[in-house]
Parts: structure tokens; C-alpha cells; sequence
């Protein structure tokens, strides 16, 4: 008889529940997987070194068929109960969006029915009785609500796959799966919300074949509405469609294809006659995807809304990473809710998209403004309005050439410190500006200019030059261009994923525009190293990190439509500069800013003259302060000072130092409490910065939190070997001891719980790892040996 007891979790899954869930019939290849982790783990840096979290792990998730999960199942060990893991497993269904949660210790299974209205919530079952998958697909149909046969066979259509491998992340899984079942369900408005960087172009793909393969939608129009997006998609993820697929080309319309990508000007036009889209009869297509519908689908009075009205029979599926919402623009408005948000923070936390850290470098004419002195004079020799000059003014109406130098000398000196080569692109105020810093930053990095001149580009929508090397910008096999200097061109669509550094010198208050911009960085790059990456802000831009709006869902502020004619605010979107994009080329146009009269004074009477841009120089700008924005574990800049905001994290969790004190000391391994404190947002590293790098974590915490006097590590050492605490051991066990002590002193306690530093030197004195065990009696009494060194350490007051 085995005693269920000593067994350990993997035994009781192997000798228990597998068999169980086989038993009930589910397909041990295709529909139960154990031990599937379905996140990355959040990714953790420091100067230019990384590491990542633990993943999210689930024990068993069971699938009806592949991609379509049903059921999760947490597992613990007999000492549990049989109820201990649906806490956990819970989480795990809510975020994995799974209908049926079962938890089991190898007596029986818990089973909680998440459709349960009225009935049972939770149900105990024993071992010979865990449920067949017919039965929790009938679940999940009254979860998902499909009711019908023809509803029902739309949703268990396959996915693509490709044999190389490759599957959905659960997020794409779920934005999937969801978009088919509510357009089986007869839903015609779907907006999906997914952040940059997190393949909406891919989940996009998996929900049109799906669709096609089942026969409910036949023809397909991809709308976007940049060249570089259409090329992308037709690239990549579309490939598959081959010769059902077309790409509508110069308003030559072929009705032959079953799938069309197409730009929106070039299917419309100012006039009739340029409207192409109309070959089309408005029955033709019977799905459209709009991709970046936060643009000009958004806007009720555009072109490319007229689009959507002809083919108003067709469902519309809208894609976009920032949903706009304004009092004149809306997205839910026409779509509806979101049907799934991923929203960057979600995908930071899964370790699916890059983290950042902000550097804020503000310069004093920015923050005291700038006056020019009693006759001062521009460039052309002309006088310069007497008034104070801010931010808002720079680059845009006022050019100060120092200003400018300044910036490129300020991002040249951090990526001297960083890394020379590392793909950065500086967003500027308009063409002009763009065109000037790229000049300043030539200047500040002429060893590497005049190595290759494409170093750096001015990559905007009027440089033919500079746009036919942003595809090498977002190659990450080119090398060549490093730095790219824009305005506008880069803001969306480009899938930049290298770029390691951007650079905000633009007045940016539109929060889409921000959004989309911080997107250009969030992409990983594994075989190329790009784990993170760094924002310089020159405008204070990154305020807007603060604002709710950043990673929460839009609110609708767009008036009814009965009241619409009642807005008098005109929303920060409209006045934000969009780019206007050529309806053939997709290449941005660039409007001139507005030209403004000054007044200026002249001899002999009193003269205007209108003057687009004051250009200047001779101005002193220094840097008044550069530091580092730091971030809670929700995505939030943290505005108290360091230390009271970890003061209010630990004791949010501990609420005594004897509390904090038990924790400690319970831990098996330190490195997991460190792992667990950094997950809760306590930033460890800049912590050991602010106080002392010397200082253990331990006292940093209780330093911190609990005001006690921080103890360096040598000096916990110290007193250590100060008591008479090796004496107990053999001479061979006192030495390793007194070495781990002063590995500990050098390195902190992370070293001490590691098997692996009996493998280095000097440890490696002593014999090796086995003669090492054997000094102490085996393993289990070195690791006896060795948590009582721990304990030793971290004694309070002794």
C-alpha cells in the first residue's frame, strides 16, 4: 500500500491524476497538457544586465481541441487538502478565460463550475469520476454562450498551424477565440484592444482563416492605412493565404481574390471618381479587418469611415494598441466595448514586452523659460519679440540652436555609457526639427559618421533618402541606420524591434500619440538581446505615465450624438498634429506650422510681417538636472521619495518587524522572498543604491521599514565569527563555514543557497563537492549546517 503521504506533487500527478483524467477519456497528445507555462516571466534589469521572473505555471490545462482550452486543474501534494489548490487555480481560469477549475491532492478532485448560477458552485468528485470532455464542452458552450449547431462548428474550426511549431499565446488564444465565438453568435462590431508589440497582426490572421476555412466569412478586406503595414502583413503572418490573397495596388481592382489588403486611400479619394472601393459591389465583402482603427476610421465625419458605411453589411473587426476617446472621436462609439484588452503593463508583467526606465533630463531654459535681452536679434538680423519663450515655444516657434546641441550632446553621452550602436530613435517637433538634430547629433558622433554616414538618418515623410532606410532601421540583421531622427512617419506601425533607446524632445499631450510612440520600444528581441529598453525625456512627456488613462480602458467622453452639436472643447487629438498620409505612397505629408505675426519694430513707424519660425543662437542652456523615473508594480511613476514608498510596500505586507522577522527566517531560500518582494514592487536594486550596496536585503528592509541601524554584510560576518559557533564542527566542516561566511560578506546570501559554490574556488581547496558533503555527514547535514549559518546571520540584537 503507498503511503499518499510521502509522496511528492510530481508523484501524486503521475501515480493519480493523469491517470484519472485519461480514464474520462481525454487524449493524453492532443487535449492534456501538464505543466504548461503560459507566461514568460517579467523581465528584471540593471544597467545591461537582465534576468526573469518566475513564469505562471499551471499544472494540467485540458483543450477540446488545440487553442481552445477548457478546463485547468491545480495539483498539490496529500499533506493538503483536496480543496488547496482552487484558490490558485482559480487565478489562473479568470486570467486563462477557462470555464471549468479543478483542484486535487490525489484523493479526488474539487470541481468549481464558474457557469453555475443558481446550483452548485463547487462539487466534490472522486478519482473514477473526473468528467468526460463532451461534458465540460457543454461547459463551456453555456459559458461562451453558443447555442446553436451552426454556432458550434464556426467555433471548433482549427487553427493555423504551420509545422514549424509555433502556437498562440494565451492573450492571442483568448482575443482569438473570443472574436469567432461572438461572431458566430451573430455579434458584427468587435473591437480588440491589444498593446504594441503583443501580435495583433497575428491574432488578426488566426481569426480570418479560422473564419475562412468555416465558410462564415468568404471574402476579406485588411484595411490599414501606411504602406509599411500592408508590406508587413502581406510579409509575415498573411503569407499563408498565397494566391487566395491579393494586394489592392494603384485603385486597379482584380474580383478574383478571396482575401484583400489594401491601403484606405487607396480605395478613396476627394472625388467620386477616385473612390475605387465602389467597384466593389457593398455585398462583396463580408469581413473587414481594420487595423490602427484608433486613425481615421475613429473619426465619424472621415473618408475612411465612408468605407465602413458601404460595406455596413459586412462584419467589422477593429484593431488597435490605443483606442481613442475624445469628445469628437470614438472607438467604442462605433465598434462597441473592447472585446479583450492586453494592455502593456499585463504584457510587461507576463515577460511578453520589454520593461523601460525613463530618464527625465531637463534643461533651464525649459524650466525657467527664455527671455531674450533688450535688442536681441535673430539669425536673419531681425528683432526678437520681447516676451518669455517656453517649451511649448521650442522648435516649433522658436529655434534655439543651443538647445538643440545640448540634447545631442546629452543622448550622445548616454550612449557612450550604454552602447553606441543601440537602435534609438529621437522624436522631434516637426520635419525641421528632425533635420537639425540630425545635424547636431552628426557632430557629437563624427567618429562614427564618418565611418558610415548612415549612422545616423533623418527618416521623415519628405527625405526620399531616409525612408527607404527605415526598413534597415527595423531590421534587426542591418546594422545600419543606428539613430533615426522623426517627426511623425515613425509614430506607428513600425515594428522597430531592436530599438533600444527613444528620445522625447516633441510636445506630445494626445495620449494615443504617447502610447504609440512608447510602443515603438516594447518588443523583444531575444537573438539580438533586447530585453528592455530606455526612454530620455527632454519635455516631461512621461507625466503622462501618471494619468489613469495610460493603462486603463478609455472612458467615453464623446457626446450622444443628439448633443454633439453642444461641444465646444475641441479635444487635445484634433489639435495633436496626426500626420496626413499621400493616398497612393502612404507616405506622410508634412504640414508647415502655422505662420504667426509679430509684431516688429522698425525705424520710423510701426510694421508686422509674418514670420513662420524665429531662429536664434548665442543662448547659454545648461543641464539643471538629470535623474531616473522609477515605477510601482502597477506601472505608476512612484511620486513619494523612495525609501517612504518601500516603507508603505513592506508593511502593507508585514506589519511588525516580528512579522517581517518570521517570513525571514521561514523561507526555505532567500532568493525566493527577494524574487517575491521584487514581484510586490520593491525596487531591491535602487534601494541597495539610495542606502548602501554593502547592506544584506535584510537590513535594507529593516533599515527602511522598521528603522533599525543597517548592518553591511561584512559586519554581520563579523559577529558571526565573533560567538563561538563553529567550534561544534571537524576542522575540514569550520573551514568551509568560515569560507561561505566570507563569500557571503563578498557576494550576499543568494551564493550561500546554492549547490554550485562548492564547485568555485576557494571551496574547491577543500576537495571536491562530495568530499565537502561528506565533512558534514552527508547533503542533509551540510544544508542543516548551512540554513543554521543563515539563522546565525540574521539573529536581531545578538
Amino acid at each position: 500500500m503507498i503511503d499518499k503521504k510521502s509522496l511528492s506533487e510530481r508523484d501524486i500527478c503521475t501515480k493519480f491524476i493523469t491517470p484519472a483524467i485519461e480514464k474520462a477519456g481525454w487524449d493524453k497528445i492532443t487535449q492534456l497538457l501538464e505543466e504548461v507555462s503560459f507566461t514568460d516571466g517579467k523581465i528584471y534589469f540593471r544597467g545591461k544586465l537582465h534576468t526573469r521572473g518566475a513564469k505562471k505555471r499551471a499544472d494540467y490545462i485540458l483543450y477540446y481541441k488545440p487553442n481552445i482550452p477548457i478546463a485547468i486543474v491545480e495539483a498539490k501534494d496529500n499533506k493538503h487538502s483536496v480543496r488547496a489548490g482552487m484558490q490558485q487555480a482559480l487565478e489562473y481560469a479568470r486570467i486563462l478565460d477557462i470555464p471549468c477549475v479543478f483542484s486535487s491532492n490525489g484523493d479526488g478532485f474539487v470541481f468549481h463550475n464558474r457557469t453555475a448560477g443558481e446550483g452548485a458552485l463547487e462539487t466534490e468528485l472522486s478519482l473514477d469520476h473526473f468528467p468526460s470532455p463532451a461534458a465540460l464542452w457543454e461547459v463551456y458552450k453555456q459559458y461562451k454562450g453558443i447555442s446553436s449547431a451552426e454556432a458550434e462548428r464556426i467555433v471548433t474550426q482549427d487553427y493555423y498551424l504551420d509545422g514549424s511549431g509555433r502556437s498562440p499565446r494565451y492573450y492571442q488564444q483568448i482575443a482569438v477565440n473570443r472574436t469567432v465565438e461572438a461572431i458566430a453568435n451573430g455579434q458584427n462590431r468587435i473591437l480588440l484592444v491589444m498593446a504594441t508589440g503583443t501580435g495583433k497582426t497575428y491574432t488578426a490572421f488566426q481569426i480570418i482563416h479560422r473564419l475562412w476555412k468555416s465558410g462564415a466569412k468568404k471574402r476579406i478586406l485588411f484595411l490599414a492605412d501606411r504602406n509599411a503595414l500592408i508590406d508587413q502583413t502581406k510579409r509575415g503572418d498573411f503569407k499563408h493565404f498565397k494566391d487566395k490573397m491579393t494586394l489592392v495596388k494603384q485603385r486597379m481592382i482584380d474580383k478574383s481574390y478571396e482575401v484583400y489588403l489594401a491601403l484606405y486611400q487607396g480605395l478613396s479619394g476627394a472625388d467620386e471618381e477616385a473612390n475605387a472601393y465602389k467597384q466593389f459591389s457593398p455585398e462583396f465583402f463580408d469581413l473587414i479587418v481594420i487595423d490602427e482603427c484608433h486613425r481615421g476610421s475613429a473619426k465619424e465625419d472621415s473618408a475612411w469611415r465612408e468605407i465602413l458605411r458601404y460595406f455596413h453589411r459586412a462584419t467589422h473587426i477593429g484593431l488597435t494598441a490605443t483606442p481613442k476617446e475624445t469628445k469628437e472621436v470614438s472607438n467604442s462609439e462605433y465598434f462597441g466595448e473592447p472585446i479583450y484588452t492586453y494592455s502593456l503593463r499585463q504584457g510587461i508583467d507576463d515577460g511578453f514586452l520589454a520593461p523601460y526606465r525613463v530618464l527625465r533630463i531637463h534643461l533651464s531654459v525649459d524650466v525657467d523659460g527664455w527671455r531674450p535681452e533688450q535688442g536681441k536679434r535673430d539669425k536673419a538680423g531681425d528683432l526678437v519679440e520681447d516676451r518669455v519663450y517656453n517649451r511649448q515655444d521650442y522648435d516649433r516657434k522658436l529655434v534655439i540652436d543651443e538647445r538643440t546641441d545640448t540634447v545631442a550632446r546629452k543622448l550622445t553621452e548616454f550612449l557612450k555609457a550604454y552602447n553606441r550602436m543601440a537602435k534609438t530613435i529621437v522624436f522631434c517637433a516637426d520635419i525641421d526639427h528632425a533635420e537639425r538634430m540630425r545635424a547636431a547629433l552628426a557632430n557629437h558622433n563624427a567618429d562614427l559618421v564618418s565611418q558610415n554616414y548612415k549612422y545616423i538618418m533623418q527618416i521623415t515623410g519628405d527625405n526620399n533618402e531616409g525612408k527607404r532606410e527605415l526598413e534597415n532601421f527595423t531590421n534587426p540583421e542591418e546594422k545600419y541606420p543606428v539613430i533615426a531622427t522623426t517627426s511623425e512617419l515613425m509614430t506607428t506601425g513600425v515594428d522597430a524591434q531592436t530599438c533600444e533607446v527613444i528620445v522625447l524632445d516633441a510636445e506630445i499631450k494626445s495620449m494615443t500619440k504617447f502610447k504609440q510612440i512608447v510602443g515603438r520600444g516594447t518588443r523583444i528581441n531575444e537573438e539580438y538581446g533586447k530585453f528592455f529598453f530606455s526612454i530620455l525625456d527632454f519635455r516631461n512627456v512621461t507625466d503622462l505615465f501618471a494619468d489613469p488613462e495610460f493603462d486603463g480602458d478609455p472612458m467615453r467622453v464623446k457626446p450622444l450624438a443628439e448633443d454633439s452639436d453642444l461641444a465646444e472643447v475641441l479635444s487635445e487629438e484634433e489639435n495633436d498634429q496626426t500626420p496626413i498620409v499621400d493616398e497612393e505612397s502612404g507616405a506622410e505629408i508634412q504640414i508647415a506650422p502655422p505662420q504667426i505675426r509679430y509684431p516688429i519694430p522698425q525705424l520710423g513707424g510701426q510694421v508686422s510681417e509674418t514670420r513662420e519660425k524665429i531662429y536664434v543662437n548665442g543662448i547659454d542652456v545648461a543641464v539643471l538636472l538629470s535623474r531616473e523615473l522609477y515605477f510601482d508594480h502597477n506601472g505608476k511613476p512612484i511620486t513619494t521619495s523612495l525609501k517612504d514608498h518601500t516603507r508603505q510596500l513592506i508593511k502593507s505586507q508585514y506589519a511588525s518587524l516580528n512579522d517581517f522577522l518570521q517570513r525571514w527566517n521561514g523561507a526555505d531560500k532567500k532568493e525566493v522572498l527577494i524574487r517575491e518582494l521584487e514581484s510586490q514592487g520593491v525596487l531591491v536594486d535602487v534601494l541597495r543604491d539610495a542606502v548602501n550596496r554593502e547592506v544584506d536585503l535584510f537590513d535594507l528592509i529593516c533599515h527602511v521599514a522598521y528603522d533599525q541601524p543597517p548592518l553591511t554584510r561584512k559586519e554581520r560576518a563579523n559577529k558571526v565569527k565573533k560567538r563561538d559557533y563553529f567550534s561544534k564542527y571537524g576542522e575540514q566542516a569550520r573551514k568551509v563555514l568560515e569560507t561561505l561566511l566570507d563569500k557571503y560578506a563578498d557576494q550576499g546570501i543568494s551564493n550561500l543557497e546554492s549547490m554550485d559554490i562548492l564547485k568555485v574556488k576557494p571551496l574547491t581547496d577543500y576537495g571536491s563537492a562530495l568530499e565537502i558533503l561528506a565533512y558534514f555527514g552527508g547533503k542533509a547535514k551540510y544544508l542543516e549546517a548551512v540554513k543554521e549559518l543563515e539563522q546565525e546571520l540574521y539573529k536581531v540584537g545578538a
